[in-house]
């Protein structure tokens, strides 16, 4: 991710798991289970006893519980401010309504255009990782996700806006 700089006409979105326009927002924290580390503002599905874990390649649409966000913890790495992650044990927020910040890792997301969901890899897209955000289909690779919506384009760096409708699970 370049470095981001607020300085002419236009601003970036800001970092993947950062929340946007607060009103209708709707975020719960859950620990993170399993041994895998979760990337801010990838997705998130229900876990066992309350905890989250990340996407993997039997995650339907419906599994989908919300995203990531940076709220509670920092990057590590000062100079690549957007990244950073969770730990297993770590207490994840997740944001199961409202607006975020995301990597759109695959098309062009525009308006209110369908989101799409990476639940296994492709070798023609290895920048695509499971668990992030799509603006178009990948066969058997991605599930589209019906209560969610880009809110515009993405900006230079690949950073996009979406909406979560409505809660799935509470």
């Amino acid at each position: 991710m370049a470095f981001v700089q607020n300085i002419g006409k236009t601003m970036p979105h800001g970092f993947a798991g950062s929340y946007s326009r607060q009103p209708d927002t709707i975020i719960d924290t859950h620990p993170l289970a399993g041994t895998a580390a979760l990337p801010f503002g990838q997705a998130v599905v229900a876990g066992t006893a309350g905890a989250v874990v990340p996407v993997s390649g039997t995650t339907t649409a419906a599994q989908f519980l919300g995203i990531a966000l940076r709220e509670t913890k920092s990057a590590v790495n000062y100079i690549n401010q957007g990244e950073g992650s969770y730990v297993p044990n770590d207490a994840v927020p997740v944001l199961k309504r409202g607006c975020a910040n995301v990597k759109c890792q695959n098309g062009t997301p525009a308006y209110d255009g369908a989101v799409y969901l990476r639940i296994a890899a492709n070798a023609s897209l290895p920048n695509a990782v499971v668990g992030g955000f799509e603006a178009v289909a990948d066969s058997s690779n991605s599930v589209q996700l019906t209560n969610v919506k880009w809110k515009g384009t993405a900006d230079a760096n690949g950073i996009a806006e979406v909406r979560i409708l409505t809660t799935l699970h509470a």
